[in-house]
């Protein structure tokens, strides 16, 4: 399964249509999934299509990089690493958004894009990835199985997808 799945990085923020559409859909099916990646329900394909518009000149201008992974050609999971850092960060990296669309999930995808986002930071010379995401969650599981360590959890952070505020909990991962 895992092998079928190929993952690379999407050049200058160009992006044919139908990727921009795939990525809508991957976003839109996370969102009604439950994903806490920053959206309420109600939450439909145009607002995700805004969403990855929007998007496109910061990873034209090398700020955010975006990784896709693919099954037969097809999107199906995503995840960003921001680079653009103050300079007293310029060492560390931001791992936002990953999401794997449903017929992507359960065949390492995730776990794939995260891989990939650790040796992109590695080429781009950080040494430290941080990440946050709902306490307890899978999401959680999966960031520690990749070794990350939690820093510390803050309580009612953000809205889940159907109006509940959960905490999130705050990791890190120092790069050899």
């Amino acid at each position: 399964m895992i092998n079928d799945i190929a993952i690379s990085e999407v050049q200058g923020g160009v992006l044919p249509e139908a990727d921009l559409d795939a990525l809508a859909e991957t976003l839109m099916q996370s969102v009604a999934l439950g994903a806490s990646i920053g959206f309420i329900l109600p939450f439909g394909f145009v607002q995700a299509q805004v969403f990855w518009h929007k998007l496109l000149p910061a990873f034209e201008r090398g700020e955010k990089r975006l990784l896709v992974a693919r099954e037969a050609g097809k999107i199906i999971g995503t995840v960003q690493l921001v680079v653009d850092q103050p300079a007293n960060g310029a060492h560390r990296g931001d791992v936002v958004k990953l999401m794997v669309h449903p017929q992507g999930r359960r065949k390492g995808v995730a776990k794939k894009l995260m891989d990939a986002v650790e040796a992109l930071a590695h080429r781009e010379g950080k040494t430290l990835l941080v990440l946050d995401t709902v306490t307890g969650s899978p999401a959680q599981t999966l960031y520690e199985n990749q070794g990350f360590t939690l820093s510390g959890v803050i309580p009612h952070y953000a809205m889940s997808t159907g109006g509940v505020l959960e905490s999130t909990s705050v990791m890190f991962k120092v790069l050899d």
